[in-house]
């Protein structure tokens, strides 16, 4: 399943770091997330789609 959380996370002005504070999570997890290595928890997804105002849309 590809994400777009990067593109996302640029859209509302938010660096790796600032979204990773907001959903209680390293950068490194960020990073690894939108470089598709690490599948987020459906909890963390929650966290990261809220922080960024948007929904989870599995296609």
């Amino acid at each position: 399943m590809k994400n777009n959380i990067r593109e996302l996370r640029k859209s509302v002005k938010l660096s790796q770091e600032e979204l990773a504070k907001l959903s209680n999570v390293s950068r490194q997890t960020i990073n690894a997330i939108e470089n598709d290595k690490y599948d987020p928890t459906l909890q963390l997804a929650f966290n990261i789609a809220t922080v960024l105002n948007t929904e989870l849309n599995p296609e």
